[in-house]
């Protein structure tokens, strides 16, 4: 038998084969099957539509995080709708409360090993604790809620191997934006991202999940990273250390390519208007003027990503007409920054601190631009319209880039004010 890669060692164990191939359909197991409240009432209505009693799949996890609280009447009906469904079928409710749905699954329910599958893009996010995570169309994840089984191509598995180390002001989201740069938005289409290497294995699990979560932003159907003693004391810190198993790809597994990078030759990298592979140096953008800065969302709105982010505000405030918006990505961030004093912190800097949740990221509330103007988020998509409005622009940074373009007024390299 051939080494397989991380991505085919998950799918062969839990199609229940020895082996699987690129190109191949298999169909298999799912443990985690999850939606939101964009996509969970259209799950919903799929599931009615089978006429299902029960559903199969041995977790499923509806979340209300996309309009958190609900902002309009037709969303408020929708969010009824999912409260109902939990407590009639069993399944496990994430409320307002609690936060982004790919924060939560990495905190309470991803496990080394799993197959999740979300009604969400996103859902890859999780990934990075060494699960095969995928996002569908809402009707494929109710059919794998109902029947705990799902079908899927074997993808090609590209391996991005990261030497060195980041020097400083430099994080995981300058490394992702400048590997999405490289490959392309579409350079990836249905392959699995491999994270490996030196840098990653001394990367914490902040950064790893960034990675994770942007992967499909080349296109790719996972990003994954291997469980290690990383893994371990991040499910420890949360007292989930009996989920924890090593998992890795084989040492003689084949990589459909392996593009090598330097985490040392990475530099704050932003992505420009309107697509997350037009990327740029941050120093190279001093000019561009900023209305709103967002830090926060699934990709950088973890408690290291509040502390970068933090590191730079402290003892400065906003430029007078840039706004600043903190969104933490969950419940534990969120408590968490508050007792190490960062929310302090952004409030004194004149931040927006909202509840756990998207936030502005979707543009269905909590940061709507108007036209013509100008933001900067730490976000993963910056395709026009992504924030509520086509005649606004966006540009994706790290935090302490965000941060340092808060203070600035304008987009600046975070290592001038480190």
């Amino acid at each position: 038998m051939s080494g397989l890669t991380l991505a085919e060692k998950l799918l062969a164990a839990h199609a229940g084969l020895d082996e699987v191939a690129p190109g191949q359909i298999v169909v298999t197991d799912v443990d985690v099957a999850i939606a939101q409240d964009g996509t969970g009432p259209l799950a919903i209505q799929q599931i009615g539509e089978l006429g299902a009693e029960r559903l199969e799949a041995p977790t499923c996890v509806f979340f209300i995080d996309h309009a958190a609280p609900a902002p309009r009447r037709e969303l408020a009906d929708a969010q009824r709708t999912i409260r109902a469904f939990c407590a009639s079928y069993g399944a496990t409710l994430s409320d307002v409360e609690m936060g982004v749905c790919h924060q939560r699954v990495a905190e309470s329910f991803a496990r080394p090993g799993d197959l999740i599958i979300g009604a969400d893009s996103h859902t890859c996010t999780a990934g990075a604790l060494g699960a095969f995570a995928t996002g569908m169309g809402s009707t494929d994840v109710a059919v794998g809620m109902v029947t705990g089984k799902t079908w899927l191509r074997v993808p090609e598995t590209v391996r991005i191997h990261v030497e060195g180390g980041f020097a400083p002001g430099v994080s995981a989201k300058d490394l992702m934006l400048t590997v999405v740069g490289t490959l392309g938005a579409d350079g990836a289409t249905y392959e699995a991202l491999e994270f490996g290497g030196p840098a990653i294995a001394a990367l914490g699990m902040a950064g790893r999940l960034t990675l994770a979560n942007m992967a499909v932003e080349a296109g790719a159907k996972a990003g994954l990273v291997a469980s290690d003693e990383t893994t371990l004391a991040y499910l420890a810190e949360r007292g989930r250390e009996a989920d924890w198993r090593p998992l890795a790809a084989d040492a003689g597994a084949t990589y459909e390519r392996v593009l090598p990078f330097d985490a040392g030759a990475v530099v704050p990298t932003v992505a420009c208007p309107h697509t997350v592979d037009n990327v740029a140096p941050a120093a190279s953008l001093g000019d561009v003027g900023v209305d709103q800065v967002l830090i926060g969302t699934c990709t950088n709105g973890r408690l290291d990503d509040l502390r970068a982010a933090a590191e730079v505000l402290r003892g400065r405030r906003r430029a007078p007409a840039t706004r600043l918006i903190v969104t933490p990505a969950s419940r534990d961030v969120a408590r968490a920054a508050a007792r190490e004093g960062l929310l302090e912190v952004f409030w004194e800097a004149g931040a927006v601190v909202t509840n756990p949740g998207c936030g502005a990221c979707v543009g269905v509330h909590e940061g709507i631009l108007a036209d013509g103007e100008v933001c900067v988020s730490t976000a993963n998509r910056n395709f026009k319209g992504r924030m509520g409005n086509p005649e606004a622009a966006i540009y994706l940074a790290s935090p302490a880039t965000a941060a340092a373009t808060a203070v600035a007024g304008a987009i600046r390299d975070p290592r001038d004010l480190l």
